[in-house]
């Protein structure tokens, strides 16, 4: 992709990413564009696609407890259409694919997308959930959801069902942990597992220090 091209794209993603959770903030779509770019240099894909996606994929990001939640990749495909329209610069012919790939991203529905693309954009925005960063997010968004940080009789979830709207902890059961058998890349794998053995420190400290060891 055209340097100033790239430089355009990142300062309209500045202006308009506008929330009060910083686990979707400016920085986290720049994170998710680097994970993207280096998934695209092993794995190959079209760039004029990827950047503006990963760009774009959340910004327009509704509160994880909100019933528009489900609405926020569309609402995001939509407003990247509009913005890619009114740039003569940017290829029209590939505005539908960054659509199409925003549309994907999301880990709640469970698409398997068929777009290389999309692929990538799927396992960058997926890596945001798991290693270290994740455990930051996670928490960053319990404390906006006011949700507490684990259910004191079971914190682990050893004997019922994650609810992660109501404890922070059982995301990384319903998502953290299960985010690296869920990529499309053998980039994106390979990055996820040695993610997901800091998850699984984390785990095994945070046990001993709940039972004052």
């Amino acid at each position: 992709m055209d340097t100033n091209l790239k430089n355009i794209l990142i300062e309209i993603a500045e202006n308009n990413i506008k929330t009060e959770d910083p686990s979707h903030d400016i920085c986290h779509a720049i994170r998710v564009l680097k994970n993207a770019e280096y998934i695209s240099s092993k794995e190959g894909g079209d760039l004029d696609v990827i950047v503006p996606a990963a760009l774009f994929h959340d910004i327009i990001c509704y509160p994880k407890n909100s019933p528009n939640s489900k609405h926020s990749t569309k609402a995001s495909a939509d407003f990247a259409t509009v913005i890619l329209k009114e740039l003569p610069q940017f290829p029209q012919s590939k505005i539908s694919k960054v659509s199409i790939a925003i549309e994907q991203c999301s880990f709640s529905k469970g698409i398997v997308p068929e777009l290389l693309e999309a692929k990538i954009l799927q396992d960058a925005d997926r890596l945001e959930a798991t290693g270290v960063i994740s455990i930051m997010r996670t928490f960053c968004s319990a404390g906006l959801m006011k949700s507490k940080l684990y259910n004191d009789d079971d914190p682990f979830c050893k004997n019922r069902e994650p609810d992660s709207l109501e404890y922070a902890l059982d995301l990384f059961y319903s998502r953290l942990l299960k985010v690296k058998d869920t990529m499309h890349t053998g980039t994106a794998r390979n990055i996820g597992e040695r993610r997901t053995r800091v998850l699984q420190e984390f785990l095994e400290n945070l046990e001993l220090e709940l039972l004052g060891i």
